[in-house]
């Protein structure tokens, strides 16, 4: 039996942009019957007013509250049904959304995003509903959780001026503060073809499925204002900071973080990697060190 050699090098692709902006990447892969849908919005926790944090998160939430012709709670429904999953994910710099399921069901999910590109059924229900959600969710992973605030106090005192300095979640008084108005401005600001990449891969014709997308995508209007974007340069640090941050944990934790270049940057993957090698996983060289051979840490 001959073992499957995975591909080295470069992935093929093919690459196109819609009248209204939307930059579309395809990718042809037929191992397998199956096709992955991906929209990224270059809109993350960094696009927000630094009194109205947690609206890209927030925004991950209602993306799936109901659109021009699907109601509150049918996408995952449709995804269900057709034998896919879905989810989504928001980081300081983009808010993403994604499909998997199987390639004669491709359209569907191509019209699922264009209809909630298109709009949304934004209410004063879904809003607090959702709302509840992500409070809850911060309850859970930050607020109690042993350590919880930990990564928002390292970048805290790591940005002064840039707005990665707070959390992607929020704060609970901005998100309870947050108005239908509020979510309906940064919707018609962000939530604009010519601000998202679409990008298909799997078991796909590409000039087939370039057509499908002009068809679903090209009538979405492009955004009718100039997207604002960050120009906040955040200077060098130039001292060690530390805090001491009092918890009910039974044990006390030690948390040690670098500044490091931007992505792209010479120095950006050798130290990625160097990272990793010191501390992901319980083969990591300072998990060995301190866990098994010093015996100081858990």
């Amino acid at each position: 039996m001959v073992e499957p050699q995975a591909k080295v090098g470069n992935v093929d692709f093919t690459e196109f942009t819609l009248e209204n902006g939307l930059r579309v990447i395809l990718h042809e892969d037929h191992s397998t019957p199956i096709v992955a849908v991906d929209v990224a919005y270059r809109v993350g926790s960094k696009n927000e007013d630094s009194t109205k944090t947690g609206f890209a998160h927030l925004f991950e939430h209602l993306m799936f509250d109901g659109s021009p012709h699907v109601k509150r709670g049918e996408f995952d429904q449709y995804i269900t049904k057709a034998g896919g999953w879905d989810n989504a994910y928001t980081t300081w710099d983009i808010t993403n959304y994604y499909e998997v399921l199987p390639s004669n069901q491709l359209e569907l999910a191509l019209w699922l995003e264009a209809d909630r590109m298109t709009g949304l059924n934004i209410t004063d229900v879904g809003i607090r509903t959702q709302r509840d959600v992500v409070k809850e969710e911060r309850r859970w992973r930050v607020d109690n959780r042993p350590y919880g605030t930990a990564e928002e106090k390292i970048f805290a005192h790591a940005y002064r001026k840039h707005p990665y300095r707070w959390p992607i979640i929020g704060y609970m008084e901005h998100l309870d503060r947050a108005t239908l108005e509020d979510v309906q401005n940064f919707f018609k600001s962000f939530y604009v073809p010519n601000n998202a990449t679409l990008v298909i891969g799997g078991d796909i014709d590409p000039p087939e499925t370039k057509k499908l997308v002009e068809r679903h995508f090209g009538s979405v209007p492009r955004g009718k204002n100039s997207i604002p974007r960050v120009n906040v340069v955040e200077g060098p640090q130039q001292s060690e900071e530390r805090e001491v941050v009092p918890d009910n944990v039974q044990l006390p934790g030690l948390f040690v973080a670098y500044r490091m270049p931007e992505e792209g940057h010479a120095d950006f993957y050798p130290l990625v990697l160097l990272s990793n090698i010191l501390s992901s996983g319980e083969s990591s060289r300072l998990y060995q060190n301190l866990v098994y051979e010093k015996k100081i840490a858990q």
